[in-house]
C-alpha cells in the first residue's frame, strides 16, 4: 500500500520531525568497504573505554537480570547527591540525555509555547519541541561560536517556556562563564525554565567554567543535564540525569516511564561515579589529544575552534565533504558539519594518541593530494 493510499495519518506535528542521524558506525563501514581496521572519531566517545569499576560492577550485577530494575534509582541518586553535595530528590535518572530532553518537554510545553535553541547546537532540542508542537525560535551563536547573550535575551517572550543552552556547546565547544550564566538567570523571567546541558562538562578545564549545579542548589529554574556516556564511557549503557530544584524533579517524574533505565545501567553508573582514577585519566588523555589536534591543525593552516569539550571544530574548506569520504575509505570516521549546517567543517573527536597521529597522517595526506592537483 502506497503512503497516499494509507488511512492511518499521523499528528502534523510529526511532519517537522527527522529522525536523529548518529555518526557511522564502525561495523557499518567495515561492511561496506572491507576494511579490517576503523578509528571512530565521531561520536565523542570516550577511547580509554568505560571504568573498570563500573565493568566490575556490571558482572556482579549479573545474576539478577531476571529482576526487574529499581524504578526510583534509589542507589544511583543517594551516591550523585553524596558525591555532589546535594538531596537525592533533586536528582531525575533517564536513558540518556536524550531522554531528559523529551521528558523537558512533554512536562512542560504546550502547543503554542516556544523553545529557544542556540544554533548550531545539538538536534534533540528541537525534536523534543516539535514533538508537543511547539514552536522553535533559533538564535545563531555569534562570532566564533561565542554565546550571544543579547541576542538570547532579545528572543525571549511571554510564549517562551524553555531555553536550551549547550555548555560546553556541541558540535562547537565553546562556553558560557559562570559569571554570565548566573546574569542570564537573573534577568530572565521566572517562568521560563534554562535546560543546561552540561554533558561535556567533566571536560572543561577553564577557570570560570559552572556545570551549573551551583545554580540548582540556589533554587533558581533550571534543569541541568549530564550523562555517563562520554567522561564515563558508558554510552551503551543510555544513562543519564537531570538535576533541578525538587518542584521541578517532581514534574519531571510525572512524565517518566516506569524501568527506564536498566539495572546493568544503575549498577555500572554508580560504580563509575566513584571511580576517580578512571576520570583523571580520561581527563588528562583528552586534554593531551586536543593539543594533539591543535598542533597539527595549526601545522596544515586548518582554522579550529578552541574547545573545551572531548572534539574539536575544524574548518575545512569548500572540499570539506570529499575530505570526509576520503577519511571514510581510509578507515577513520569523523563527524561531517553538513548536520550543523557547517558544510566547510568536520566535528573530530579526541582519539587515543595513535588514533589520533592516523588520522593527523591520513588528513595531511589528502590535503597534499588537493592542493597538487
Amino acid at each position: 500500500m502506497s503512503e497516499n493510499n494509507m488511512e492511518v495519518k499521523a499528528r502534523k506535528t510529526i511532519q517537522h520531525i527527522h529522525p536523529y542521524t548518529p555518526g557511522k558506525p564502525i561495523w557499518e563501514l567495515q561492511n561496506e568497504l572491507g576494511l579490517t581496521r576503523v578509528i571512530k572519531l565521531a561520536s565523542n566517545e570516550n577511547p580509554l573505554g568505560p571504568s573498570p569499576k563500573a565493568l566490575e560492577a556490571i558482572h556482579c550485577s549479573l545474576a539478577d537480570i531476571h529482576r526487574y530494575p529499581d524504578a526510583s534509582t534509589s542507589n544511583l541518586r543517594q551516591a550523585m547527591a553524596s558525591k555532589l553535595d546535594m538531596k537525592p530528590e533533586q536528582f531525575i535518572v533517564t536513558n540518556g540525555g536524550d531522554e531528559l530532553i523529551t521528558l523537558a518537554c512533554e512536562a512542560f510545553l504546550e502547543p503554542g509555547d516556544e523553545m529557544i535553541v542556540l544554533t548550531p547546537s545539538f538536534s534533540e532540542y528541537e525534536f523534543g519541541a516539535h514533538l508537543m508542537g511547539a514552536t522553535i525560535v533559533a538564535v545563531p551563536l555569534g562570532e566564533q561560536f561565542a554565546f550571544d547573550m543579547d541576542a538570547i535575551i532579545e528572543a525571549v517572550t511571554e510564549r517562551t517556556k524553555i531555553l536550551c543552552i549547550c555548555s560546553p556547546n556541541n558540535p562547537t565547544g565553546t562556553y558560557l562563564s559562570k559569571s554570565v550564566l548566573h546574569h542570564l538567570l537573573d534577568v530572565l523571567p521566572k517562568h521560563l525554565l534554562v535546560l543546561f546541558d552540561a554533558a561535556y562538562s567533566q571536560y572543561a578545564t577553564a577557570e570560570d567554567y559552572t556545570d551549573g549545579l551551583e545554580f540548582v542548589r540556589a533554587e533558581y529554574p533550571i534543569l541541568v543535564l549530564q550523562t555517563f556516556s562520554k567522561i564515563f564511557g558508558l554510552a551503551g549503557l543510555r544513562v543519564g540525569y537531570g538535576a533541578a530544584p525538587e518542584v521541578i524533579i517532581r514534574q519531571l517524574l510525572k512524565v517518566k516511564e516506569p524501568f527506564n533505565v536498566n539495572a546493568l545501567a544503575q549498577a555500572a553508573a554508580t560504580a563509575a561515579l566513584h571511580d576517580d582514577e578512571h576520570l583523571r585519566l580520561s581527563l588528562q588523555a583528552n586534554t593531551q589529544g586536543r593539543e594533539q589536534l591543535y598542533r597539527a591543525f595549526e601545522k596544515l593552516r586548518l582554522p579550529f575552534i578552541e574547545s573545551m569539550s572531548n572534539f574539536v571544530l575544524v574548518e575545512l574548506g569548500l572540499n570539506a565533504k570529499a575530505i570526509y569520504e576520503q577519511l571514510l575509505h581510509k578507515g577513520i570516521i569523523v563527524r561531517y558539519g553538513g548536520t550543523w549546517n557547517l558544510p566547510s567543517h568536520a566535528r573530530v573527536s579526541v582519539g587515543s594518541e595513535s588514533e589520533n597521529a592516523a588520522f593527523i597522517q591520513e588528513l595531511t595526506e589528502i590535503l597534499h593530494r588537493i592542493s597538487i592537483r
